[in-house]
């Protein structure tokens, strides 16, 4: 009888199994289809002279060691890494200041926390013509009326300015992810703590410095990420405000890599780009955990 049970313990383990690898394998498939094999074929293809169209040949590293000898792309690795530290840090910088807010006892808190989300699930495209108009028709005439001669021009006209009405829209979509993240994190603090710093006579400073930031650093490690890979990314939000320009002064790597690879009939060279600019991206992202989870364990 034992052996029975067991033979048909043994069964329901196999079919468990099978279970599984059906449920599994169409999702495995369709990644594969739509992922793995177009990162792989870019990957072969970087190596040839690839159009995009006709033939081609294998010209082994040159495409890569052009990308290093091409000042546009140059230009556009500086701007974006530019683009992304400055907005990264602001948007952390807000997101934890409104999480706070947002997590103190005040009236209309879930009504607040809803307004604050609301960017979030907005289009990115949408967002940048919104923006675009904002910044072109509504910022200028209200600017001169008042006499503020730096917005009275559109800022996103000029090369020297570009760039800041580009972060201050990307850091306002991406706010309200990051404050959810916060959120989450400042619900997980006991309150028992925050009620023995004030039997101690601590004020506000020290409570976020020894308690809240403290205990709120993984959160912290995964916001930074999370917004540092978003940010360097970008892509429709400055096709649709600025289209990369004036001239070229916010192109970012995406939209070169879209632009030479699918219009410019540069297929292999801007392969050769992405791989690059993948291999970027992988370096900072791991760079930053080490550094922040480091930081953690301080803290």
């Amino acid at each position: 009888m034992h052996a029975h049970f067991k033979k048909e313990a043994q069964l329901e383990m196999h079919k468990g199994k099978y279970a599984y690898l059906l449920m599994t394998m169409p999702a495995l498939l369709l990644f594969f289809i739509f992922h793995t094999y177009p990162a792989l074929n870019g990957i072969f293809y970087s190596f040839t002279n690839w159009r995009g169209f006709g033939d081609w040949k294998f010209i082994g590293l040159k495409n890569y060691i052009n990308v290093f000898r091409d000042s546009r792309a140059l230009d556009a690795y500086f701007f974006t890494f530019k683009f992304a530290v400055i907005s990264t840090i602001l948007v952390n910088t807000l997101s934890l200041a409104v999480a706070l807010g947002l997590n103190a006892r005040i009236k209309f808190k879930n009504f607040f926390r809803a307004l604050y989300f609301f960017p979030n699930i907005l289009s990115i495209l949408i967002i940048g013509f919104i923006f675009n108009y904002i910044f072109g028709k509504i910022i200028p005439p209200v600017a001169q009326s008042l006499g503020i001669e730096a917005l009275s021009r559109n800022i996103l006209g000029n090369p020297d300015s570009a760039w800041i009405g580009v972060s201050l829209v990307a850091v306002w979509q991406a706010a309200a992810f990051n404050t959810i993240i916060y959120l989450a994190g400042l619900q997980t603090i006991p309150e028992e703590l925050y009620e023995a710093s004030l039997i101690d006579g601590a004020g506000q400073w020290k409570k976020f410095w020894n308690i809240t930031f403290p205990l709120i650093a993984p959160f912290c490690t995964i916001n930074m990420v999370i917004a540092m890979k978003g940010f360097l990314q970008a892509f429709g939000l400055i096709l649709a405000l600025t289209g990369g320009g004036p001239g070229r002064a916010t192109e970012t790597i995406s939209i070169i890599i879209y632009r030479g690879g699918f219009k410019g009939g540069e297929f292999a060279y801007q392969s050769a780009n992405a791989v690059i600019f993948l291999i970027f991206l992988v370096t900072i992202s791991l760079l930053q955990i080490r550094f922040l989870q480091k930081r953690e364990v301080q803290l």
